[in-house]
């Protein structure tokens, strides 16, 4: 396609998405499958004005994917409801943890056993799509700072957390693969630094930051100094120095962004609530809220984007019965078993157990995963493998996820919602 018509194209599609912004809201159906089903009529499958090849553009599909992640974890973040404890955070540690590592082992049996992929490659696919998404799962996410609605606050807690305790199973799984050192036949290596080092440093990080910004912005608007700030670029400023910093000593980065998030959130909260206010005087700003309006525009741009290159990488060929396969049983046996499995005894209301089990979105954060691998030196043959299996994980994840999220949260809510 001649780059002049793919912006006509784009264009289009962004005045559509503008104009029926209030439709959309209203129907039963989520965003995604627009830019799903676009994506498809313009790509291979259908049209073949445009085609998107993965394996060629991987530099460039894991790039895009690494920034609309991070976008979406800070976006996750600041949202998050105030203030922390324990208690409250349980069950999306659970699912996080847990619930993540029987599902990476569910897919890894499943690959290994029945589509007799290598042992390295099941883990490494579970690791891929076991993490549920920040970016496409918005609306099973919590909507403002001040939803306290306890089904939003568990779905996007775990997003915001997942993205970085994959990442261990990934390397384990590229260690399995030859492709990565995991430290002798006790992997050492793995466990000390992939699994612990990188984990607890990239929390550490994250709150770090996130204190630091809350009480340098809150020091400077207030008196006497009452400097203006500008928020988005704070809000940005403080992805790039988490997520940098997170790379130089090895931790995991969407980590320590989302944690840095929820600390900005938390630490604003309680400046706030602490602080002596002047009679009648305005509520000081906070470069959480600030900068928010703007990333959830960049999130609905990358998601467009992103979602798109989806559908315009498709064959109908592409749907085989292992890729299918792969697909029902994550959502129908893998993701339910380790959430029930997971939640054993934490107390989580049965309700959010259920819809928790089925609201697994998967999405960008998988894509990102996979192109991190291909960059590592993933075999090609073994390569195109993966991405077929898991472009139509991500394609069959929009599609049911994204028929059935409204009206099963309309019924959940009808019923009364619990709080956090």
């Amino acid at each position: 396609m001649a780059s002049q018509h793919w912006f006509v194209l784009i264009g289009a599609l962004l005045l559509v998405r503008g104009l029926t912004a209030t439709l959309l809201q209203r129907s039963p159906v989520t965003s995604s499958i627009l830019y799903l089903v676009f994506g498809l009529l313009v790509g291979p499958s259908a049209l073949h004005l445009f085609h998107f090849n993965p394996l060629q553009e991987s530099a460039l599909l894991e790039t895009l994917t690494e920034v609309a992640v991070l976008i979406s974890l800070f976006s996750a973040g600041v949202k998050m409801p105030v203030p922390f404890n324990l208690p409250r955070w349980r069950t999306p540690i659970l699912l996080a943890t847990v619930s993540m590592g029987i599902t990476v082992g569910l897919v890894a049996a499943f690959c290994y056993y029945l589509l007799d992929l290598p042992l390295g490659a099941g883990v490494l696919l579970g690791a891929i799509v076991a993490p549920t998404d920040p970016v496409l799962a918005t609306d099973v996410q919590v909507r403002h700072p001040g939803d306290r609605d306890l089904l939003r606050f568990t779905l996007t807690s775990e997003a915001g957390m997942n993205d970085g305790s994959a990442f261990p199973f990934v390397m384990l799984g590229l260690g399995l693969l030859g492709l990565h050192d995991l430290g002798g036949d006790y992997g050492t290596r793995w466990w000390l630094v992939e699994v612990l080092w990188a984990t607890l440093s990239a929390v550490a990080i994250g709150v770090a930051a996130g204190v630091a910004l809350a009480r340098l912005g809150w020091k400077l608007r207030r008196a006497p100094h009452q400097h203006q700030l500008m928020d988005d670029f704070l809000g940005l400023g403080l992805i790039g120095v988490v997520y940098g910093l997170c790379v130089m000593v090895d931790a995991w980065g969407f980590l320590a962004v989302f944690f840095a998030a929820v600390a900005l959130r938390q630490t604003e909260q309680k400046l706030a609530n602490t602080t002596p206010a002047a009679h009648n005087a305005e509520p000081l700003p906070t470069v959480s809220e600030g900068s928010l309006v703007f990333k959830e525009h960049l999130e609905r741009l990358s998601e467009m984007l992103l979602v798109i290159l989806v559908g315009g990488t498709l064959y109908l060929n592409s749907w085989t019965w292992a890729a299918v396969g792969l697909s029902l049983f994550l959502f129908l046996v893998a993701r339910p078993l380790s959430v029930f499995v997971g939640l054993a005894g934490s107390g989580t209301p049965w309700r959010i157990q259920g819809l928790a089990a089925w609201f697994g979105v998967r999405g960008v954060g998988s894509l990102y995963y996979l192109m991190y691998a291909i960059q590592h030196g993933l075999p090609e043959e073994l390569a195109l493998q993966m991405i077929q299996l898991t472009l139509i994980v991500v394609t069959m994840s929009i599609l049911v996820h994204g028929i059935s999220v409204k009206p099963l949260l309309g019924l959940f809510w009808r019923r009364g919602k619990p709080e956090s």
